[in-house]
């Protein structure tokens, strides 16, 4: 009998690429994501492969939410083999500063809901003899300012992993904790983080390779990226000399704001001193890099919007995925027509330089990230 995995957070990043890998492997797929034209798209990708795929396109912090997944799920498959508690979304901000939906919204995606997939899918896992798997992250272990209540929640997830695995051995369920280490997808810069640096970060599909492995191993703990958790484990021998680091250095993990607000400058520093005799005025302009002659048709426009380079350069993070309208709202709130038609010009011309992939309209794949 072909087995069954229900994956949620499936729209994008590492979910979308287990889901495929699954599917192409002959598993039957119930992937679960909020956006369903990313879901569509999924379809698409894997619409040879050996397994079967089915969507749901659903928030999951909806009212009835795993009910409703493990439903449709055992009417679709049948059974269930594996469940797949990938989906997250991070925080931006002080912890001390979040407000009461802000906190709820990261302990209700991270805990509360796997939590209830795992209570409303255990009769077919017991039945299967199967596997959960929860996905927490470095900064369960490392906290990292910047990021609300997201770290916290991780690190419920890293002690209800470990809970439940005691819990439901006897039941013949194993159960996977998942560190996937720092990622080049959307999953930071959709908050408005820089995300990763490009040489730290691991590509989704080496990820979803690793946590796929899993299926079969039933491995209690996945470092989908060890050199990273090597590290994690030093910061923690040392945590005074870690948060003292952290603190000044947030990007290392991602934690960097894309475009933070500005000082506004005084009129003393940003006035240019008066040519002498002795030093003539400069006639030549300075190279420009390959990223700035990409955009040199645009450049006056984002100067007049305030689309600065920094936040254009904070959204090429190679193999993430973007969608015109989120990257307009990121910098925007909520755009205007023009604000929406230079994001559009924008992309079109990292696009014509090679910075980005056209998948579909307004719908691009990062393909490398700006120079330096």
């Amino acid at each position: 009998m072909t087995r069954v995995a229900i994956i949620t957070g499936a729209s994008s990043g590492i979910g979308r690429a287990l889901a495929e890998r699954a599917a192409r492997a002959g598993w039957n797929v119930f992937a679960v994501g909020r956006r369903a034209t990313r879901l569509e798209e999924l379809a698409r990708a894997v619409s040879g492969a050996t397994g079967e795929l089915e969507t749901l396109a659903l928030d999951l912090r909806s009212p009835g939410a795993a009910v409703r997944i493990v439903a449709q799920t055992l009417a679709r498959f049948g059974r269930i083999d594996v469940l797949v508690n990938n989906a997250g979304g991070v925080a931006v901000g002080a912890i001390s500063q979040q407000s009461d939906d802000a906190l709820h919204e990261q302990m209700e995606t991270h805990v509360i809901v796997p939590l209830a997939l795992t209570r409303e899918a255990l009769p077919s896992l017991r039945a299967a003899k199967g596997l959960i798997i929860y996905f927490g992250s470095g900064v369960a272990r490392i906290p990292v300012g910047t990021l609300g209540a997201y770290p916290p929640a991780k690190a419920a997830v890293r002690s209800m992993a470990r809970i439940a695995r005691s819990e439901l051995r006897p039941m013949g369920i194993a159960v996977t904790y998942v560190d996937p280490g720092a990622v080049a997808t959307e999953f930071m810069t959709r908050a408005g983080f820089a995300g990763p640096p490009p040489g730290l970060a691991a590509l989704p599909a080496e990820v979803a390779k690793r946590v796929f492995d899993a299926f079969g191993t039933r491995r209690p703990i996945v470092n989908a990226v060890p050199w990273q958790t090597f590290f994690v484990g030093l910061g923690e021998l040392v945590p005074q000399a870690t948060d003292y680091l952290l603190s000044k250095a947030p990007s290392i993990v991602g934690g960097q704001l894309a475009n933070p607000p500005q000082e506004p400058a005084s009129p003393a520093s940003v006035a240019a001193p008066a040519p002498t005799a002795a030093e003539p005025p400069a006639t030549d302009e300075p190279e420009r890099s390959p990223f700035e002659r990409a955009l040199a048709n645009e450049l006056a426009r984002m100067a007049k919007f305030k689309m600065s380079a920094a936040f254009v350069r904070s959204v090429l993070v190679p193999g993430a995925e973007l969608e015109l309208g989120e990257v307009a709202m990121r910098w925007a709130g909520m755009p205007n027509k023009h604000e929406r038609a230079l994001t559009n010009d924008v992309l079109d011309a990292l696009a014509a330089a090679g910075y980005l992939e056209h998948l579909a309209p307004e719908r691009y794949r990062v393909s490398r990230a700006a120079e330096p």
